[in-house]
């Protein structure tokens, strides 16, 4: 069984999803970062892919991703701005869906080769938050998380 998300509500208007990855927090970093990485975890259920993946990794610059349902056609995206970069630790977003704008705090701690992802999203109103959570956005997260456990096994150094 493969391991799946930890997902708290500290306030009304977070959510915290923590993952421990067996990787190094640089790749873990990398495959947030890089679109060619990105596009081959980041898509929630099977059948779904992405066909639009920009990444200005720069504070100001800005991010889009558009998925796509490979079988029915349907489309769906979302936007952000990068507000603070700390290469391989620390990303801090405004990600911006459905009309709905969240602050999003990614934090990758390494420990003996292992990464503790930590992403904390901040909802504008405490409905936001229970309609995200509602959506099945964590479900696809867990998904999501197990796609990039084995995209990051093909980029894993190797032990001597």
């Amino acid at each position: 069984m493969s391991p799946t998300v930890h997902v708290t509500t500290p306030g009304d208007r977070e959510v915290v999803v923590t993952r421990v990855f067996d990787a190094p927090r640089s790749l873990v970093f990398d495959c947030h970062t890089q679109p060619e990485l990105v596009r081959r975890w980041l898509l929630g259920p099977d059948g779904w892919s992405m066909p639009v993946c920009e990444i200005d990794l720069r504070v100001g610059g800005d991010y889009r991703y558009v998925w796509r349902n490979d079988a029915k056609g349907q489309q769906f995206g979302m936007n952000g701005t990068y507000r603070e970069i700390v290469v391989p630790e620390r990303i801090v977003f405004v990600e911006r869906f459905n009309g709905d704008e969240s602050l999003c705090t990614l934090v990758l701690m390494e420990a003996g080769g292992r990464t503790t992802l930590s992403q904390t999203m901040r909802f504008s109103t405490p409905d936001e938050r229970d309609q995200a959570l509602k959506s099945g956005m964590t479900d696809g997260m867990s998904t999501s998380y197990d796609r990039l456990e084995r995209v990051m096994e093909e980029h894993r150094p190797a032990v001597a």
